[in-house]
């Protein structure tokens, strides 16, 4: 599944672009990248330094609908046209993850802590989605005026694809040697607490940032994105609720990119 998923993404992608400007709709298409923090069950939750060690790296396509294009031929104004844009979105991240904070430093010639600082993994998401993304200024008076900014903010949905390896250097994981105990216990359908899988995920995103008008035809894109996951398995790790109650939310991630949009349609 996860092998495949990038070929039906790229197919859907490619038609959402079949629409074109006749219809009144201008098209949008810009790479972005940015480092990725994945907040899981690695480490200490809140912690900043065991924040910045799970992190990655991410890059994706996207591609946005202006439906304010027919603006420039038509006296009408409507305030969805100036305001809204649809964003499609082809991504790619990958993280890496290990425990860190007070629970491996606090004694670190335990067990426990030599069990947990042994434990790493790797975590690559594809994602496709769509936001509907509302713009603070009108769209064309940011299209005008070379210099200027355009802060927005979207929300929406994406499906992932994930895969995920949970591993350890102290031996195989699942034996007593070489796993913290928590992880021995079986968990939402897996015999452990812990789990190297594939599968399809969906989640909640949103995103806040800002354009800046580099040419007429170009732009340069800086935004935050909050994504939530549908499931606790994202980064391979998911206590047994019932027993662990510190574990109360789905894995989710930040994503800090930045983007470079040019305009199809003049």
């Amino acid at each position: 599944m996860f092998k495949q998923i990038p070929f039906i993404l790229f197919f859907l992608f490619g038609l959402s672009n079949s629409s074109n400007a006749q219809q009144g709709i201008a098209h949008e298409i810009g790479v972005i990248a940015g480092p990725v923090e994945l907040r899981s069950d690695y480490g200490q939750r809140n912690n900043i330094g065991n924040n910045f060690s799970n992190s990655g790296f991410g890059i994706g396509i996207v591609h946005f609908l202006n439906f304010s294009y027919n603006q420039r031929t038509f006296s009408e104004d409507t305030y969805f046209k100036e305001h809204f844009k649809v964003r499609s979105e082809i991504s790619y991240s990958k993280s890496n993850l290990e425990h860190q904070g007070i629970y491996v430093e606090k004694e670190p010639n335990s067990l426990a802590a030599q069990q947990l600082k042994g434990m790493y993994g790797t975590t690559q998401l594809i994602n496709f989605g769509m936001q509907l993304e509302y713009n603070f200024i009108d769209i064309h008076d940011f299209e005008k005026v070379t210099g200027s900014f355009g802060p927005f903010i979207s929300f929406g949905g994406q499906i992932s694809g994930y895969k995920t390896e949970v591993n350890s250097t102290l031996g195989t994981l699942g034996t007593v040697a070489a796993t913290f105990p928590k992880y021995l216990t079986p968990a939402a359908g897996r015999i452990y607490g812990f789990s190297s899988e594939k599968g399809t995920a969906l989640s909640l995103v949103s995103s806040l940032g800002t354009r800046y008008k580099l040419t007429p035809m170009a732009d340069l894109m800086i935004d935050m994105r909050f994504q939530y996951f549908n499931t606790d398995w994202i980064d391979g790790l998911n206590p047994n609720r019932k027993i662990y109650t510190e574990n109360k939310t789905n894995d989710w991630l930040l994503w800090l990119n930045v983007g470079y949009i040019y305009y199809l349609d003049n």
